[in-house]
């Protein structure tokens, strides 16, 4: 008596109305117990242990959820479980937390062509003398630098190239807020600014063209703004979106305007930053110092670090013992968008390693006791797929249809006919998108960008460089060499094809009132039906009807006619309906029975 008024009350109904929706997704820390599941799904641990253990799991209250437990607990209980990273739970409560969040600072990195001026024109910007200190006045290594305009901030990191910008996007540190694309006047655009362009295209970081040198005789900026525009970057001037700004880093003109645009920039782009949590940042480069040990410049995201906080980044851990400026002086605190280089690890850290602030010491190294136990390194993303096979299973999950390529030619030439030629090939549910095209052979910097982007590299009548082929094979990204041009435009054909996405065809088949509902001992909840129109089959799919609502949706789990079981009923004829995974049926509900298919598109 008291199972059918259970039954009978409105409660039970609520996730029959959803059953439809996806359920939020459950959050568990890496390294958290048993409890701590129990705790989310809001029900008592020993509750949920006894109804998984009655299932056949051997786990007990003290056993830690690791991802493939997590993964099967998802399926048996029907909720999405993943397990998170410290840093990105902690990360996930600071941008929660709408009211705490200030402006902060951008970070901006530097790009472009070797030698068209990057670090002297930091150097202009700073009014330092960064270029004698490096090797032929060509960048060695990644530095951050912070300049004030104003009354405001800016960051800056000067890299050696956009190698080292996609490595840290490779591994999931989205650290940079805009792109300052330097452009020599006098030469325009070449290889390695076509490249830059392209990896800043692929994390979808606005850009800023710097053109430089407009100081020389032969500089010709619009010749340049002509070369970005063949490139895909409309400047504003010519009614497009790209901010350009002719700047000559030697005699020191234009830095003030550009300073200007970046902050304009920022502001158009509301960065915010939440200073009241423990410090994250991102590490952005990592050496082993003869005399201090192991050093770190990380740069802060959200809260503010201070001299004995305890950390972690990746497998390595910590106590903050001293913290440096970018001009070398030492500082007690670094707060939002700040550069600053960390002395206290306990061995040194990756570059794009998520730095975290831990309440002590012991809770920092048992963290990383646990990641080192159980083989993980903190929060390491998986990029996108990277090749055929795994963009078919994007199909099946029904994310969005595109085949990224980048493309590789022996010759110019070539390369610009594959250039018009593949997007053509494209449809109107699958798009052909070349995330970046150059000639020579297939190199380190190639597979980094298609890795990051999900793209399939292809080469026309070029080889990967030494090594390649097998960093692809670990990486997941998939190399298509060819000779003739119409093999390669024959696959890709055939690539477009396979990642077509069906449409789902619903066919309707009939519907039955629910004239009176029997529940048995033993045998669950059986509706007495009445076929009103077409036909109600043991294998439809059905939805109920209540009123204008569909309260369920699912699979009949029997057909009867009398007391026999049978594949059909027909209009006109009563029957016993059994749901799967549904008391509620009520008098005077309408089963609806149909049949779904995929129709490809032609």
């Amino acid at each position: 008596m008291t199972e059918t008024k259970t039954v009978k009350t409105t409660k039970p109904a609520k996730p029959a109305k959803d059953a439809g929706k996806p359920r939020p997704a459950i959050y568990i820390r890496e390294g958290s117990a048993f409890k701590s599941l129990a705790d989310k799904l809001k029900v008592r641990p020993k509750d949920l242990l006894d109804r998984l253990v009655a299932r056949g799991y051997a786990i007990e209250s003290n056993d830690v959820i690791d991802e493939a437990l997590a993964a099967q607990l998802s399926k048996d209980l029907n909720v999405p479980i993943e397990i998170i990273s410290v840093e990105r739970e902690a990360r996930m409560a600071a941008e929660s937390k709408k009211a705490d969040l200030v402006t902060r600072p951008p970070v901006v990195t530097i790009m472009g062509h070797v030698d068209h001026g990057k670090t002297t024109l930091l150097d202009a910007i700073r009014s330092s003398n960064l270029v004698d200190k490096e090797s032929g006045g060509i960048t060695q290594h990644i530095g951050a630098y912070r300049v004030t305009h104003g009354k405001r901030s800016i960051t800056f990191i000067d890299t050696p190239g956009h190698e080292a910008f996609t490595q840290l996007r490779a591994r999931g540190a989205q650290l940079t807020d805009i792109v300052v694309l330097v452009v020599a006047a006098d030469e325009g655009v070449m290889p390695q600014t076509r490249e830059s362009i392209n990896h800043a295209k692929a994390a979808h970081v606005p850009l800023i063209v710097a053109i430089n040198k407009v100081d020389k005789p032969e500089a010709n900026p619009d010749k340049v703004k002509r070369e970005l525009q063949k490139e895909g970057l409309q400047v504003e001037e010519w009614g497009g979106e790209v901010i350009t700004v002719e700047v000559s880093a030697r005699e020191k003109k234009g830095i003030k305007e550009l300073l200007e645009m970046i902050l304009l920039m920022a502001d158009v782009l509301e960065l915010k930053g939440n200073p009241k949590v423990p410090a994250q940042g991102v590490v952005l480069e990592a050496r082993m110092d003869s005399k201090k040990g192991p050093l770190a410049t990380v740069i802060i995201q959200h809260g503010t670090l201070a001299v004995g906080n305890a950390f972690i980044a990746g497998t390595s851990f910590g106590r903050v013992r001293a913290l440096a400026d970018d001009a070398g002086r030492l500082i007690k605190t670094a707060g939002l968008s700040v550069p600053v280089e960390v002395l206290g690890f306990s061995d040194v850290p990756q570059a794009g390693d998520f730095f975290q602030a831990i309440a002590d010491a012991d809770e920092a190294k048992a963290i990383v006791d646990f990641r080192l136990s159980h083989g993980g390194k903190g929060e390491t993303p998986k990029g996108p797929a990277a090749t055929l096979d795994e963009m078919f299973k994007k199909l099946e999950q029904g994310e969005s249809k595109e085949l990224p390529l980048v493309l590789k030619a022996d010759v110019q030439g070539t390369l610009e006919v594959l250039k018009s030629l593949l997007p053509n090939l494209g449809t109107a549910q699958v798009k052909i998108r070349i995330v970046h095209a150059a000639t020579g052979p297939i190199n380190e910097s190639d597979l980094l960008l298609a890795s990051t982007t999900g793209a399939v590299i292809i080469g026309q009548n070029v080889k990967a460089g030494a090594g390649i082929e097998a960093q692809a094979v670990k990486a997941g990204v998939e190399i298509r060499t060819y000779k003739i041009i119409y093999q390669m435009t024959d696959d890709l054909k055939k690539a477009v094809a396979g990642l077509l996405e069906p449409v789902i065809k619903e066919t309707y088949l009939g519907r039955a009132l629910v004239r009176k509902v029997f529940r048995i001992p033993k045998v669950g909840t059986i509706a007495g039906c009445y076929v009103q129109d077409g036909r109600i089959t043991r294998s439809a799919e059905i939805r109920v009807l209540r009123g204008k609502d569909i309260v369920h949706r699912g699979k009949l789990a029997s057909l009867k006619h009398v007391k026999e079981n049978v594949n059909e009923i027909k209009s006109g004829y009563e029957c016993g309906i059994g749901l799967a995974n549904f008391k509620d049926i009520q008098e005077g509900d309408l089963i609806e029975a149909f049949i779904t298919e995929k129709v490809v598109p032609r």
